[in-house]
């Protein structure tokens, strides 16, 4: 069993930064198959940023350069960095983890960008 806690979302002028965090309890802990997706209001959840099973950062086209996904083993979280950030990343974003054909999610964080 695995449980996602999300935190770190707000209101944001465009331009600024927000870090999100997703701290993992449960079973033991591993980032791999673990990421962050959004969903925007009328519009189906969509990929962010995430680890795959062999490690390895992947990210949406529209987050390149500006979002940085991160780890840390001592607190168990897996946090996405979002810098000049855009009012079309306005959503709720999700913390979500892959074990053993299992998906688990988190309880979503809510991210506003307007001025």
């Amino acid at each position: 069993q695995v449980q996602l806690v999300e935190s770190g979302g707000g209101l944001v002028q465009p331009g600024g930064s927000l870090r999100l965090s997703c701290a993992a309890s449960g079973s033991a802990f591993n980032f791999y198959n673990m990421g962050w997706y959004r969903q925007a209001p009328g519009k189906q959840r969509e990929l962010v940023a995430t680890f795959t099973d062999k490690g390895v950062m992947q990210y949406a086209d529209s987050v390149k350069g500006r979002f940085t996904i991160s780890r840390d083993h001592v607190k168990k979280t897996v946090d996405l960095q979002m810098n000049s950030l855009k009012p079309e990343d306005t959503a709720v974003y999700y913390c979500r983890k892959l074990r053993f054909g299992l998906e688990y999610w988190g309880q979503g964080t809510q991210v506003t960008v307007s001025s």
